[in-house]
């Protein structure tokens, strides 16, 4: 059955395990995309420029900025991250659910400019295993752990607006949370009555 694509916008602190959960939704879902932002932080060991991030320069990101051609960015931890309008158009062409991960600076310009889009928050089970996570990844000096910690909770108080929350302690568990989202939302009412009514005339 044929529907518009659905614009999935994930966001969670720096640790709560939304990379991780993305990757495997993105495995499991075949019509759905990953939308490849645009960031100016360095690459991480294992990152590969063009499927993780587009990484580009301070310079290069304003330049672009300046043209309008980002559907939302913002400046996070010191580094800015942005999503290209012709990301998202060119997946909507394809008629593709797009996959979207973004701070909450970010989903809220989308959650403003938007008519559509189904905005999922990730959350850690506590401030410790965060700290724990952020720790084990071992790829950010303490000093940006302790900035990404102190600005969690700012970025916890945001979930209350999202549609969805999925609370990452059990990481099976939280894949099926998510995979439940993805289902129930491809089957709603308002976006598959089009084709209903062209089927069966009515």
């Amino acid at each position: 059955m044929k529907r518009d694509g659905i614009l999935f916008v994930v966001s969670a602190p720096s640790g709560a395990g939304k990379t991780s959960l993305c990757k495997e939704i993105i495995d499991f879902f075949p019509g759905l995309r990953h939308s490849v932002s645009y960031t100016t932080r360095a690459i991480r060991p294992g990152e590969v420029d063009g499927v993780d991030y587009h990484f580009v320069s301070k310079q290069t990101f304003e330049a672009m900025a300046g043209r309008g051609e980002f559907a939302e960015w913002a400046e996070v931890h010191g580094n800015c991250y942005g999503t290209a309008i012709s990301t998202l158009e060119a997946a909507q062409a394809a008629g593709y659910d797009v996959l979207l991960e973004i701070d909450c600076q970010g989903a809220a310009q989308l959650k403003e400019n938007l008519e559509n889009g189904v905005f999922i928050f990730i959350l850690p089970p506590d401030y410790d295993v965060l700290r724990r996570r952020l720790e084990g990844r071992q790829t950010d000096a303490p000093e940006v752990i302790e900035r990404r910690i102190a600005n969690a909770a700012g970025e916890i108080k945001e979930a209350v607006w999202y549609d969805y929350i999925v609370i990452n302690d059990d990481f099976a568990v939280a894949v099926d949370e998510f995979k439940a989202i993805i289902t129930a939302e491809g089957c709603c009412t308002e976006k598959v009555l089009a084709t209903v009514k062209e089927k069966f005339a009515f």
